[in-house]
C-alpha cells in the first residue's frame, strides 16, 4: 500500500507531466519554477478542465495489459465460468480461470493500483478545484459532480472485489496521518459510494453527454445498480434498498430523453453511436489516444481482421454458455447478435468459418472490416459501463423483490427480450420466483462479457448453471469451463500481497488467501 500511496495518491498526471503531491524542495535551495506542483497549478479555469481529464484517462486501466495475451479486464471474466481460453500462455490468467488465483495475480495487483489511482485522481479534483478563482460555478459544479461520480465508480469496484477497504478522501503525501491507512468497514465504505453520487446527481450535469462524460442519466443508473448491490449480498439490506434500486432506475425509464434500446445489436457495438442512446456511460477510447482494449476476444490466430491472422482467444466464450441461449435469440445469430462464428478472410475478403463462436459484442467492424469494406485500422470503440438493457433488468429484478411481478416489470423485462426475438410470457405465468430467476438469466446473457456477470454471483451467492438452466448455490457451483469448483473465499479477492508487505494495516489478507 505505501508504494500505491507514493505512486498513486501523492501524484497527478496531466498531459504526460509527472506533478508531485508532495515536493522536492527538501534537497534544494531553490524552486523551479516550471515545476508545477497542486499548489502552483490549480489556478485557473482550464486547469480544472485538465484535472478532470486526467481521472478519465486513469479509468482506462481496466483495459491495460496484464501480461502476455491478457487485459485487465479478463479479472472479471475469467472467473465467471463463461469463457475460456485458447492460448494458455498467461499463468497468471490461467490462475483465474482455475480459481486458484493469489495475492500475487498481476490482474488483482493492477486492479488496486488502477482504481486507488482514479481515487487519488479524483480526490486532488475535489479538493483543489473549489478554491480556483474566476471560474463559473456551473463549470466548477459539473466538474465536481463528474469526480464525485468517479470516485464512487472507483470505490464501488473495490469494495465488491475486496470487501473492507481503505477508504482515502483526500489526497495524500508522506506527512498525511492516513498514509498507511487501515481498512474500512465496508458498509462505511458503500455510505461514501452513496454520498458521493447523490451529490454528483444534484451537480447540474446535463441529462445524456454525446462526448462521453459523466451524465445525470448516469448518475441515477449508477445510483441504481449500487442499491441494488446493497440491498443483497453482502450488506443483505433488503425490502428498502431494493425500493430505492426500483425507483432509480424508474426515473430513467420514466423519463428516458432520448435514452432507449437501440433496434439492432449490430448497433451496440457501432462507434459511431458510442454515447448515445443506449450506452448511459462507457469508457472512452480514440485510437489517437487509446485504442479499444478488447482484442483478446479476437479467436487465435484467424484472420478475422485488417491484421490478418493475428488476435489471442484468451477470452472465448465456452460452448455450454453460448448454447445455454434460448432456442431462436438473435444474440446468438451469427454476425448479427453478441457472437459470431463465421467471418471475412482479413477482415473484408472472402467468408471463412471460425469453427466455434466468438464474442462479437465488442468487435468493431469499421475498424476490423466487413464484407467487401476493409479496415480502418483505427478502433475507436468505447467499452460499456451502463447500458440502458441494465436499467430495464435492475428495475425489474428490483420492483419484484417489493411486489412480486407486476405489469410494469414484466414489460421491462419484455422491452429486453423483444429485441432478441423472444416470447416474454404473461404476467400471469409467473410468480415472484419464476420471475426472479427469469431477471437473473437474461442478466447472464444480456450483460455477458461486460464485467457484470462475477458482481451477480457475489451479490446473489448464486450462479447460472447452463447446463440445467437454473441457478446453483456459489458456493459448490462448479464452473464448466475448468471444472473447477467456487468455493467461500471465491467471494471476495486477495488483497495483493505486496500491498500487505508494504502496509502492514491492511492485515489481515481476507479469509481462505
Amino acid at each position: 500500500m505505501k508504494l500505491t500511496m507514493i505512486k498513486y495518491i501523492s501524484t497527478l498526471c496531466l498531459s504526460g507531466v509527472l506533478l508531485l503531491g508532495s515536493s522536492c524542495s527538501d534537497f534544494l535551495d531553490e524552486q523551479d519554477p516550471s515545476n508545477l506542483t497542486p499548489e502552483s497549478f490549480y489556478t485557473i479555469p482550464d486547469h480544472a478542465v485538465a484535472a478532470i481529464a486526467a481521472v478519465y484517462d486513469d479509468t482506462r486501466f481496466y483495459g491495460d495489459g496484464a501480461g502476455i495475451f491478457s487485459s485487465n479486464w479478463q479479472l472479471l471474466e475469467a472467473p465467471t465460468g463463461t469463457s475460456t481460453t485458447e492460448t494458455a500462455q498467461n499463468s497468471d490468467l490461467n490462475n483465474l480461470y482455475s480459481l486458484t488465483w493469489d495475492g500475487n495475480t498481476g490482474h488483482i495487483k493492477n486492479w488496486w493500483r488502477g482504481l486507488y489511482q482514479v481515487i487519488a485522481q479524483a480526490n486532488l479534483v475535489l479538493e483543489k478545484v473549489p478554491g480556483i478563482p474566476l471560474m463559473e460555478d456551473a463549470q466548477r459544479n459539473a466538474i465536481l459532480g463528474e469526480a464525485r461520480f468517479l470516485r464512487a465508480w472507483a470505490y464501488f469496484y473495490a469494495v465488491r472485489l475486496w470487501g473492507d477497504v481503505p477508504l482515502i478522501l483526500t489526497p495524500q503525501t508522506t506527512s498525511s496521518e492516513d498514509f498507511f491507512p487501515s481498512r474500512t468497514a465496508k458498509e462505511t465504505v458503500y455510505d461514501q459510494i452513496v454520498e458521493d453520487l447523490q451529490t454528483a446527481e444534484t451537480a447540474g450535469l446535463p441529462w445524456t453527454d454525446v462526448s462521453g462524460r459523466v451524465s445525470t442519466s448516469a448518475v441515477k443508473a449508477q445510483l441504481a445498480i449500487v442499491y441494488l448491490t446493497m440491498a443483497g449480498q453482502p450488506l443483505n439490506k433488503g425490502a428498502e434498498y431494493y425500493q430505492l434500486a426500483a425507483n432509480k432506475a424508474k426515473e430513467i425509464i420514466d423519463n428516458p430523453q432520448g435514452i432507449g434500446l437501440f433496434e439492432t445489436y449490430w448497433e451496440v457495438h457501432d462507434e459511431n453511436l458510442g454515447n448515445t442512446q443506449e450506452h448511459i456511460f462507457s469508457l472512452q477510447y480514440n485510437d489517437l489516444v487509446a485504442a479499444n482494449p478488447m482484442g483478446n476476444m479476437f479467436p487465435n490466430f484467424k484472420p478475422v481482421s485488417y491484421r490478418g491472422p493475428s488476435g489471442t482467444g484468451s477470452t472465448v466464450p465456452t460452448l455450454s454458455f453460448y448454447e445455454s441461449f434460448e432456442e431462436g435469440d438473435i444474440r446468438t445469430v451469427d454476425q448479427e447478435g453478441y457472437f459470431y462464428t463465421t467471418y471475412y478472410t482479413n477482415g473484408s475478403g472472402d467468408p471463412f468459418d471460425l469453427g466455434a463462436p466468438y464474442i462479437f459484442k465488442h468487435f468493431n467492424i469499421t475498424a476490423n472490416g466487413f464484407s467487401g469494406q476493409p479496415g480502418t485500422a483505427k478502433d475507436n470503440l468505447n467499452v460499456p459501463m451502463i447500458r440502458f438493457a441494465e436499467v430495464l433488468l435492475v428495475y425489474a429484478e428490483a420492483q419484484n423483490e417489493i411486489s412480486g411481478p407486476t405489469q410494469e416489470t414484466v414489460d421491462a423485462l419484455k422491452r429486453v427480450r423483444d429485441r432478441a426475438g423472444l416470447t416474454t410470457p404473461a404476467l400471469g405465468a409467473f410468480d415472484q420466483t419464476t420471475f426472479r430467476e427469469a431477471v437473473w438469466r437474461e442478466r447472464w446473457h444480456e450483460l455477458c462479457y461486460e464485467g457484470i456477470t462475477w458482481f451477480d454471483m457475489v451479490r446473489l451467492r448464486k450462479v447460472y448453471n447452463e447446463a440445467t438452466n437454473a441457478f446453483d448455490d456459489f458456493v459448490g457451483h462448479v464452473n464448466l469451463n475448468s471444472n473447477q469448483t467456487l468455493q467461500e473465499k471465491h467471494l471476495l479477492f486477495p488483497i495483493p500481497t505486496q500491498e500487505i508487505l508494504n502496509n502492514e494495516n491492511l492485515a489481515p489478507q481476507n479469509p481462505g488467501y
